[in-house]
């Protein structure tokens, strides 16, 4: 046994198929093992109760297949346990295809599309019909807030999912989405505009910059040339060359110090993890999360930094280099420590390399990255909320870890002083342990 829907899907004509193409060896993992992949997780829950529509197909008596669009708000399927999942069939065109199909053959396939992040989910399941007499399930099922008729509802059990690869999936965003950024765009908008219409002689790193003005005096110029609200306090930075010229080049863990005034109007200079993928020349990128009682440099970053800020930087450097043997990696992170664990995470990916990556924040909606990581990822990745009840089980950890893995950790003082305790309690030596500290 193993991936519960590697066993369904990849029929021994499938199997022979692949061998043939040369794609099997990709998938021989999937099948070996303990079941796997036909109980919900976290994960899956969430990414279902956030999905307004999805497609769903079925097989008739006479062998031919039906698909099927299902839409409602955002949430109508539930998920009802760790192996079961249901939706309130609504009053459509009375054509009845799937109903008609599932009374003989109760297997269904679903697609569940995050078109905007490019993630899939697809399912195999077996469904029941249940009609008014069951008005226990009719209630769970039922969206109080969406006055439409329901006619029965689909309970389905999980046999199997497979989170698909993200090639090909072109973006979509409906109007909610489109109108939610741009309402944030038009706040931003009029701030700035207010703070221009009241600009006095400042010495406040809220105060626009001349057009000709570069902050800093190291040996490096770049520009801002994107800004992305990676969280409600975290902000992505592209830095490029000013003439469109190739970057140094970086390893996994290198960081920039960049210059920043203060609202004091003082200059000062910051530590910034080097967060894009190393194999890329054309830009770095740097993610920075708002520290409201912090000492100001973050927000002087959120402030001043616009697309079109130049600044002079000193060199890339690294103090948190990642190993470049054959090794396995235990990469942890917490918070926006994640940014020197997501470059490593993406050169070991390349690499075809041995890894696995844990990453804790306090919800899901504040972690940095988190929406990436998970399609470039998948089962590689365990993501952990606090708000949700979750936390990394540091001495699990350690004791599964291969015997010459290699344990790096970013992120707040108790997490890094964690896995150092765990891992000197079973006996890990401390050079197989690097860590980098936010201060």
């Amino acid at each position: 046994m193993g991936h519960s829907y590697h066993d369904i899907a990849f029929t021994p004509a499938i199997l022979e198929l692949q061998s043939a193409m040369g794609s099997r060896d990709n998938y021989a993992a999937m099948g070996a093992g303990a079941s796997f992949n036909h109980e919900l997780r976290g994960r899956e829950a969430e990414f279902l109760l956030q999905r307004d529509s999805f497609y769903m197909a079925s097989v008739s008596e006479t062998g031919w297949p039906y698909l099927q669009h299902r839409g409602g708000p955002a949430g109508f399927m539930k998920v009802l346990d760790e192996r079961t999942i249901g939706f309130a069939d609504y009053s459509g065109n009375r054509q009845y295809v799937s109903t008609g199909n599932f009374q003989n053959n109760d297997r269904v396939a679903l697609f569940f599309m995050d078109y905007p992040n490019q993630r899939r989910l697809k399912m195999l399941g077996r469904v029941r019909i249940v009609d008014s007499s069951e008005q226990d399930i009719l209630d769970q099922l039922e969206d109080r807030d969406y006055p439409v008729q329901i006619e029965r509802a689909f309970v389905i059990t999980v046999e199997g999912f497979d989170w698909n690869c993200p090639q090909h999936i072109t973006p979509r965003f409906t109007r909610v989405e489109i109108e939610s950024v741009v309402a944030s765009l038009q706040e931003e908008n009029r701030k700035l505009r207010a703070a221009l219409n009241n600009t006095t002689p400042a010495t406040s790193a809220e105060s626009p910059l001349a057009p000709d003005e570069v902050i800093g005096d190291g040996p490096l110029e770049l520009v801002v040339s994107g800004v992305r609200q990676l969280a409600p306090r975290v902000r992505a930075f592209e830095l490029r060359d000013p003439e469109g010229k190739d970057l140094p080049e970086v390893e996994p863990g290198s960081h920039l110090v960049v210059p920043v005034i203060l609202p004091t109007g003082e200059r000062s200079d910051r530590h910034y993890s080097i967060a894009s993928n190393p194999e890329r020349r054309d830009v770095y990128e740097i993610a920075v999360l708002r520290e409201e009682e912090g000492r100001g440099g973050s927000g002087a970053v959120h402030d001043s930094y616009q697309i079109g800020t130049r600044i002079r930087t000193g060199m890339p450097a690294n103090h948190f280099a990642l190993h470049s043997d054959e090794r396995p990696a235990l990469l942890i992170a917490g918070g926006i420590g994640i940014t020197p664990i997501k470059a490593m995470a993406q050169a070991l990916d390349a690499r075809n390399g041995n890894f696995e990556l844990h990453y804790a924040g306090r919800a899901r909606k504040d972690m940095a990255f988190r929406d990436r990581l998970e399609r470039q990822l998948a089962e590689r990745l365990r993501v952990y909320s606090s708000a949700d009840g979750e936390r990394i089980d540091l001495a699990a950890l350690m004791t599964g870890a291969a015997a010459d893995a290699v344990i790096y950790v970013c992120g707040p003082d108790r997490l890094v002083a964690g896995v150092q305790d765990a891992a000197r309690e079973v006996g890990i030596s401390r050079d197989r342990v690097r860590l980098e500290l936010f201060a």
